[in-house]
């Protein structure tokens, strides 16, 4: 017996010694699963039956599902978080995600921005739940610690209101990640040379830098300065850790991030222009 799987989705101050603050909360790791005979013998209609048909080309997944997830889960409140490190702005607040439901739903807004040019594509809202899926991972995955490198997600979530309950999944509006890392020996900026299994890290102060990818933010949410106070976010972690270069990869078609990233202070790396050309990318640098 062959099965369909179905797929429903629906500032700032920080501590002085720098040190990321410790949360209570523990890290959990649901998502609803409905399962159909292909072999059922009652008649169907033509359209269902085509669908039927087209099953091979649905991507199945390679990891498990987070199993722990709850998708009811209200947003913890400022009491309840008790975070140091925080950028408040209008509506919302920008802050390190501290549940796995925030990481997710990360996860589902960077799936979100991914296909949102391809509302049309079939199995598109499968794909979206793969992606989601794989980059939820990927997440946990670099919160480990590989290479070395100290990891951050950002979350903003929507500001506390009296009387007024939301969910993680309806509260996150927006989202970024930023890593600590170091450059290679001989390097002035990141990818100046070819990283390679003999190649040796400057692990100095003076060659940290901070690394920003992932940014985006909700369709509903737009205009509001969300993405403009994230790297406002990520500018004052800098400081507060002695880091004193911000470095992102732009896409050179991107316009609109790379005007953002220009008003806020980012500058063209000139040196990396060349190298970057085949990949159609900038590498844009802030100093803190």
């Amino acid at each position: 017996m062959s099965t369909i799987s179905i797929y429903r989705t629906e500032f700032l101050t920080f501590s002085t010694n720098g040190s990321r603050p410790r949360h209570k909360f523990q890290r959990l790791s649901l998502s609803p699963l409905m399962k159909m005979d292909s072999k059922s013998t009652e008649k169907v209609p033509k359209e269902e039956s085509s669908i039927k048909l087209q099953t091979s080309s649905i991507p199945q997944l390679e990891n498990p599902r987070p199993s722990n997830l709850r998708f009811d889960r209200l947003q913890p409140s400022d009491q309840e978080l008790n975070q140091d490190s925080r950028l408040e702005f209008g509506k919302f607040v920008a802050r390190e995600a501290v549940l796995d439901e925030e990481l997710w739903t990360a996860a589902w807004l960077r799936a979100e921005t991914h296909w949102e040019d391809r509302p049309g594509e079939r199995y598109v809202d499968n794909f979206k739940r793969k992606f989601a899926e794989q980059e939820f991972n990927a997440i946990k995955r670099r919160y480990s610690g590989q290479h070395g490198q100290t990891y951050t997600c950002v979350v903003t979530v929507r500001k506390e209101e009296r009387n007024v309950k939301r969910t993680v999944l309806k509260s996150v509006v927006g989202t970024l990640d930023f890593s600590i890392r170091h450059l290679l020996h001989g390097e002035s900026f990141p990818g100046e040379r070819e990283k390679h299994l003999f190649c040796s890290i400057s692990r100095t102060n003076l060659n940290r830098y901070i690394y920003v990818s992932n940014l985006c933010v909700a369709k509903s949410a737009r205009r509001q300065s969300i993405a403009s106070n994230m790297l406002y976010f990520v500018i004052e972690s800098a400081r507060s850790e002695g880091v004193k270069l911000v470095y992102v990869h732009v896409h050179r078609n991107n316009e609109p991030a790379l005007e953002l990233y220009q008003k806020i202070g980012f500058e063209m790396v000139e040196m990396a222009s060349s190298q970057l050309l085949k990949q159609q990318m900038y590498l844009l640098c802030y100093k803190t």
